[in-house]
């Protein structure tokens, strides 16, 4: 019986330290993703979102994974600094959904700079060799 107990209790805590990992891996992944994003990190970009990327802006706007790095690349999408408010990870074995909120600040066409406080939901899958990817993207504005 103690035997049984020890066994339950040690799986019990290597699930539990294992989430803690992965949600722990995720957010750092989160957090690399939006530097990425403002240093233009293109090899990164590429790696950690997945090829069936949906990639819907705030503005209802929707992009794959091929339009929206070229919308970076391009210079339609610029970002100054992305501060990370608020960050969430429920790990759910092979995805991770991460709840949200950041602070974007961006250039505007007069040289003034633009802030878009957003909350978003992303939707990561562990993807075999590649890891864990980005495959969905959704985000609103929240007043500033």
């Amino acid at each position: 019986m103690k035997k049984t107990l020890i066994i339950a209790l040690l799986l019990i805590f290597g699930q539990t330290a294992f989430a803690q990992n992965t949600k722990a891996d995720v957010e750092a992944l989160e957090r690399q993703r939006f530097a990425a994003q403002v240093s233009k990190d293109y090899d990164f970009l590429e790696k950690i979102f997945a090829d069936d990327l949906v990639y819907t802006h705030s503005s209802g706007k929707q992009d794959n994974k091929t339009t929206y790095i070229a919308s970076i690349k391009e210079g339609k999408s610029v970002y100054n600094k992305i501060d990370v408010e608020e960050i969430v990870v429920r790990d759910y074995g092979k995805m991770a959904v991460v709840n949200g909120k950041i602070m974007i600040e961006q250039p505007s066409a007069d040289g003034k700079t633009v802030l878009l406080h957003l909350r978003y939901v992303v939707v990561y899958a562990k993807n075999g060799k590649k890891g864990w990817q980005l495959n969905t993207w959704q985000s609103l504005k929240l007043a500033n």
